[in-house]
């Protein structure tokens, strides 16, 4: 498609966007009277107006039955988490048996490394992105300590080469050639969070696999962003977030997955609690643990049902929506973004933006390194009515969800931020 950069060509966008409707089952925030121009759905996805009817539900529900609501509710407490496997299996691309809801994002990633990073002598390295997101380093650090490592002598990063801002899948490849026999573990982010890129799972996963070492992702800036097809690309572990696309509020409840080659491997070694027992003679309250032989099997307690309230809030919109239709949107939606940053660029006697998101592998994030007055930019949004997100030492985030914003939103995003750099 050739753009236009201009208010008549991005509602014209927008009248023939099947999709448009959505907005209006959200909640925008105001900034000076107005519905702001929201751009941190990567941070933290906007309130589907249905929420508050799901949650009140509910606590009326509580309200109404007590501990009978287990099983005597409208939707039972009991087996409240069995009904978001179907709904996800589009979403990230799993078997509904390889999807279990639970916990949040990190609490999940030390359960599945507890299952997947087995050091041995031989066997002990990790490989992962430099600059992955501060909660997954730490994950990796203590999990090395864990086991009594040095988490330098085992944790190995790629880096982007010198003068670029994305990591090469040939240097991820070359870093797991260059370890694969000393090799446990091979974890990335399916988007990292700092640059926007996307990262060739299917790729990373194949090549983990042929070095003999398990693969896993963090999915949190992917779930509910990109394609997503964890079970035929053979990942072996995954788990995301539901606060950032997936709205489902702040600390929500997150998802996991574990491929089906694993799900029956009773043996494999975990992390335990009563809700991944079996469930024919979980009540007999014995000794000696059984797991379900499906992604529920990693569970711990039973289900956080207020949080589940509000994701299941927003995936029955995504339901409606099709998450196919929702990637298509969201990459048209990211690409008009690119060309009115270039445009405004071109339109300069020198750059000052520098988009280190790789166009030809991104989802909806798109991060710009400002090379005049970052900060200053950053502050003058607000000012002005967008809700952006920033990182330093420079880098502006911003993300326009295909959900509910809108082309004339990235088009008014330029000239809002050609305004600020053009004043003096």
């Amino acid at each position: 498609m050739t753009f236009e950069n201009s208010l008549d060509f991005a509602r014209q966008l927008d009248e023939k966007d099947s999709l448009k409707h959505f907005r209006d089952k959200f909640y925008i925030p105001i900034i000076n009277g107005n519905e702001c121009i929201y751009f941190t759905g990567n941070s933290l996805g906007l309130q589907p107006k249905t929420t508050q009817d799901y949650v009140l539900n509910e606590l009326e529900d509580w309200a109404s039955f007590g501990v009978e609501g287990h099983f005597h509710a409208r939707q039972p407490w009991f087996s409240y988490h069995e009904m978001f496997p179907q709904l996800l299996t589009k979403i990230v691309g799993a078997l509904p048996e390889e999807i279990v809801v639970m916990n949040q994002l990190t609490v999940n990633l030390h359960l599945l490394m507890a299952s997947f990073y087995q050091p041995t002598k031989e066997r002990f390295k990790i490989i992962c992105e430099a600059k992955a997101f501060p909660s997954d380093q730490y994950a990796l650090e203590t999990q090395a300590k864990f086991h009594g490592l040095n988490p330098d002598e085992v944790i190995i990063e790629v880096a982007p080469r010198d003068g670029e801002h994305a990591i090469r899948t040939e240097d991820i490849i070359a870093t797991i050639k260059q370890h694969g026999s000393q090799t446990a573990l091979v974890i990335f982010g399916g988007v990292n969070y700092y640059s926007g890129q996307v990262f060739d799972m299917k790729t990373i996963t194949k090549a983990a696999h042929q070095a003999g070492a398990y693969c896993g992702f963090d999915l949190a800036h992917a779930a509910g962003n990109i394609e997503l097809h964890l079970h035929n690309w053979d990942v072996d572990f995954a788990c995301w977030c539901s606060y950032k696309y997936l709205n489902s509020g702040p600390g929500g409840v997150a998802g996991a997955f574990i491929n089906k080659k694993h799900t029956d491997n009773t043996a494999l070694p975990r992390l335990a609690g009563w809700w991944g027992y079996e469930k024919a003679t979980r009540f007999q309250m014995e000794k000696g643990f059984k797991p379900i032989a499906t992604a529920e099997g990693w569970q711990l307690s039973n289900a956080p049902v207020l949080s589940m309230a509000a994701h299941k809030a927003s995936l029955d919109i995504f339901e409606e929506a099709g998450i196919e239709n929702l990637i298509a949107k969201g990459q048209q939606l990211s690409d008009y973004l690119f060309f009115i940053i270039e445009d405004l660029n071109a339109a300069s006697s020198e750059k000052k933006i520098e988009i280190i998101t790789p166009k030809e592998s991104k989802g909806c994030q798109v991060s710009m390194l400002m090379l005049q007055k970052g900060k200053d930019v950053f502050d003058a949004l607000k000012q002005n009515g967008v809700l952006a997100d920033w990182r330093e030492p420079n880098v502006i985030r911003v993300a326009p969800v295909p959900m509910y914003n809108s082309f004339e939103d990235v088009w008014k995003f330029g000239e809002i931020v050609k305004l600020i750099l053009n004043h003096k």
